[in-house]
């Protein structure tokens, strides 16, 4: 009893941690896949930088020039329940209606647009979101970034071709039973991140 008393608590531990750990793991493939997911949802979705900011972004004196790299950038997220995107210049902009629901595409898929983090069940055809692969997921851990590479051409129709990164940021591992030991609570998961080229940039384009 008194041999079991001592290795208990070790063997326990041991056990207990290598499930902790698969669930790490299977939070880390679930980030991951989210984050692609998002960035494909984004380049062929309505961006929720208004549409008119985006088009007018890039420097038009000389029309037909290729966009210079670097000369626009977009970073929309939320901070609690608002929403907002801010330029290179760091001037922010809060989401309207139509920014929002482009969010909620992002995050939800093709589900219900909620103004908070509950992730509906995709039903039928629905297309699945960012949270669908990451439960747990909050708006406040996704930022969505559009920005000039170079892409594009002055005056094209439609505005410029925007390189769009869709990125985790500031989430923590969850632990069922190491969560309280040690400081795993305080784990942060990396920076996911993926990054794709602007398509249509239209709700309406297909997949």
């Amino acid at each position: 009893m008194v041999e079991m008393t001592i290795v208990a608590p070790l063997l326990f531990a041991l056990t207990l941690g290598f499930v902790d750990f698969g669930y790490a793991l299977y939070q880390w493939n679930g980030a991951t896949k989210a984050v692609q997911v998002g960035a494909r949802l984004a380049s062929i979705s309505d961006p929720v930088v208004p549409a008119a900011t985006l088009a007018n972004a890039a420097p038009s004196s000389v029309p037909g020039a290729p966009v210079v790299a670097g000369s626009y950038s977009f970073v929309c997220q939320y901070t609690g329940s608002t929403g907002a995107c801010k330029d290179k210049n760091g001037a922010s902009t809060n989401f309207n209606t139509n920014a929002t629901n482009a969010f909620s595409r992002i995050f939800r898929g093709d589900t219900a647009v909620t103004n908070n983090d509950t992730c509906p069940a995709v039903t039928g055809t629905q297309r699945p979101g960012m949270c669908h692969f990451l439960p747990g997921l909050k708006r406040t851990e996704v930022a969505i970034t559009y920005s000039a590479t170079g892409l594009g051409f002055q005056t094209r129709l439609g505005g410029p071709v925007p390189t769009i990164t869709v990125q985790l940021q500031n989430r923590t591992f969850q632990f069922f039973f190491l969560g309280g030991l040690m400081g795993f609570d305080d784990i942060n998961m990396p920076s996911m991140l993926s990054t794709v080229t602007g398509e249509d940039l239209n709700t309406s384009a297909p997949t």
